[in-house]
């Protein structure tokens, strides 16, 4: 009952930060004088009969009042709008472009704790050692290498080489996983270890440093000396322990993966909506703007969501907070 009541505690304040989220934005847009609105909504496909469209579609004419009630009604429903650039839906943009972006997020973020987590609690366990040092070294590296000059590093030095020797598994663009597993992995594998290669560094030297910090600890030398293998001490109490920052840092990371993968998306030639939401800004295209605004503070309240039922999972004294 008490995880329950927190996590339902969760979901209504993720529910109020988006309304607060999609309340700003109808204010910072629509709450001007009709034509500005009107002309900004319409972008750089503004013409007399646009604007006029666009005043009879979104009923600026009608009080503000009015106007936030349907801009809400149209949310509740799922529709994000219409881009009179592009001539779609929002939501037909978004269908597009997820799937990569989704894609990218989710192997980029298993790729980078595997490795992150598996370096940096090796390391803990092997302090000083030949390892630690040489990990050490690495991390540095991956925290002072830009993201796009890994992605074109792996492109010269992966991409083009196997491809010049008859090898096409590995490539760029996107493939999607109904298209076959195999395809999906070759298309997003570079991508993943771009996106992984720095946060991977972060997560290694965030879970080293916890992990040496909890296995110092009075309660690690109490069950060492009852006996307890090593290795069920390491795991059992010292790992899940170490994972509470980890993981409240991973809530941060991922809310903000959804505008930071525009370099990867834009390396890799993905697609997305990272790249999407960077053209829209380019080209004035106001309502695909505040769409993915409101999409990506779902993707940030729904990522927390997540990480706080893992640190309600992984420490139950969160549950009463």
């Amino acid at each position: 009952m008490a995880l329950l009541g927190f996590m339902i505690r969760r979901i209504l304040g993720g529910i109020v930060v988006v309304w607060l989220v999609a309340t700003a934005a109808f204010l910072l847009f629509f709450a001007r004088p009709v034509d500005i609105v009107a002309h900004q909504l319409a972008g750089r496909a503004a013409t007399p009969d646009v604007i006029n469209e666009v005043i009879r579609n979104l009923g600026l004419n009608q009080p503000i009042a009015v106007q936030y009630w349907h801009f809400l009604d149209n949310l509740v429903h799922g529709n994000l709008g219409f881009s009179y650039y592009t001539g779609e839906s929002v939501n037909t943009m978004l269908k597009q472009d997820l799937p990569p972006t989704g894609s990218l997020v989710l192997g980029g973020v298993i790729l980078w704790l595997i490795a992150g987590l598996t370096v940096g609690i090796i390391s803990a366990t092997k302090a000083r050692s030949l390892f630690d040092r040489f990990s050490t070294v690495a991390v540095l590296i991956g925290l002072s290498m830009p993201v796009f000059v890994i992605g074109e590093l792996l492109i010269l030095v992966v991409f083009l080489p196997l491809n010049e020797h008859g090898l096409h598994w590995v490539q760029t663009g996107y493939s999607g996983p109904s298209q076959g597993l195999s395809s999906w992995v070759g298309h997003m594998i570079l991508p993943w270890i771009t996106l992984a290669a720095v946060q991977a560094a972060v997560y290694t030297r965030l879970s080293r440093g916890q992990l040496l910090d909890t296995l110092g600890e009075d309660y690690i030398r109490t069950a060492r000396a009852k006996g307890l293998s090593e290795r069920r001490v390491i795991f059992r109490h010292g790992v899940r322990a170490a994972l509470t920052p980890v993981v409240s840092q991973l809530g941060v990371d991922v809310g903000q993966l959804l505008g930071g993968v525009v370099v990867t998306e834009t390396v890799f030639g993905l697609g997305g909506i990272g790249e999407t939401s960077v053209q829209a800004i380019y080209t004035d295209n106001l309502p695909v703007i505040i769409g993915f605004v409101i999409i990506a503070a779902a993707f940030v309240v729904l990522a927390n969501i997540i990480v706080d039922l893992v640190y309600a999972l992984l420490d139950p004294r969160v549950r009463i907070a």
